[in-house]
């Protein structure tokens, strides 16, 4: 299997858990564990993004292109 599609995958799981964590705590938390549970989701959000576009990335480089036909012969 080609290392780009888990990749994007994993990526796309973390951007989905981040924003689970981020939007499950409302906004103006005081309390210091559940602010850092959206600070954390935050984090994992926009990791989950990077690992995404990584993957893609890893995805389109290691894809295989059929090799260039290069007939230089004129047609008369």
């Amino acid at each position: 299997m080609k290392t780009g599609i888990p990749m994007i995958l994993v990526g796309g799981g973390m951007f989905l858990a981040g924003l689970v964590m981020f939007y499950s705590i409302e906004l103006g938390q005081t309390e210091p564990t559940l602010r850092l549970i959206k600070n954390i989701g935050t984090f994992v959000g926009l990791s989950g993004i990077g690992v995404g576009v990584a993957g893609i990335l890893l995805y389109l480089i290691s894809r295989n292109q059929p090799p260039i036909q290069e007939n230089f012969e004129s047609k008369k």
